[in-house]
């Protein structure tokens, strides 16, 4: 499958090295420059390609950005994308440690991958923004397995979700449908859920009990 990958941090990182290694052409950017991901392409095998020219042709693209950068993405991201391309967000608002006042969070009282998705003009599926980078190398276990990993999936296409989901079942986690996207902030940063590394039943039973109350802490 081809997969666009923009963003080269912790997340974004590791998905290249595991999605390279289960065989998918994987075309990576961030806002620096393909020669910046030099190290990354030799050591993966994925190509480094300017942010503008990662969804070219792919089935999913990845967009794993501090949320502050995502107005400054490339106009028409998406543009040369797969027709049907499920769009993964692993974003998430941190205001007083990075991004400063989203007012379309704040005040529109948008989930933050509602707000991301407004800027993209396409949807979106919020997987990984509650996931561990190093246990995207770490903790794949097989179908199964009673230490499997569930993760969280929420978006309002369902065929891009299934996607999505299969994808990371190849990955070797299970996932757990958390609703459409007004439902993601079930998943979002010091929710039950976020970080918690358990199996189908707890990541249930952790976004049932979320409040959608946001935390002082995760407030501009």
């Amino acid at each position: 499958m081809k997969i666009g990958i923009i963003g080269a941090g912790n997340i974004g990182g590791n998905l290249t090295r595991r999605l390279t290694a289960l065989g998918h052409d994987v075309s990576v950017a961030n806002s620096r420059g393909p020669e910046t991901l030099k190290a990354l392409a030799e050591e993966t095998g994925a190509t480094a390609v300017r942010a503008e020219e990662a969804a070219k042709d792919a089935r999913v693209v990845v967009v794993t950005v501090p949320l502050k950068a995502v107005p400054d993405l490339p106009a028409g991201l998406l543009e040369g994308a797969a027709a049907d391309v499920a769009v993964i967000d692993t974003g998430n608002y941190y205001p007083q440690q990075r991004d400063g006042r989203i007012a379309g969070i704040e005040d529109e009282g948008l989930t933050e991958s509602r707000w991301t998705e407004r800027h993209l003009g396409h949807p979106v599926v919020k997987a990984f923004n509650g996931t561990y980078a190093q246990d995207i190398l770490d903790r794949p276990r097989p179908a199964g397995d009673p230490e499997r990993m569930a993760l969280p999936v929420a978006g309002d296409d369902e065929a891009a979700k299934r996607v999505v989901r299969d994808l990371i079942d190849e990955l070797g986690f299970d996932t757990v449908d958390a609703g459409g996207i007004d439902d993601s902030w079930r998943q979002q940063p010091d929710t039950p859920v976020y970080g918690l590394q358990a199996g189908v039943d707890a990541v249930r039973q952790a976004l049932a009990e979320a409040s959608p109350e946001r935390p002082a802490a995760f407030r501009g």
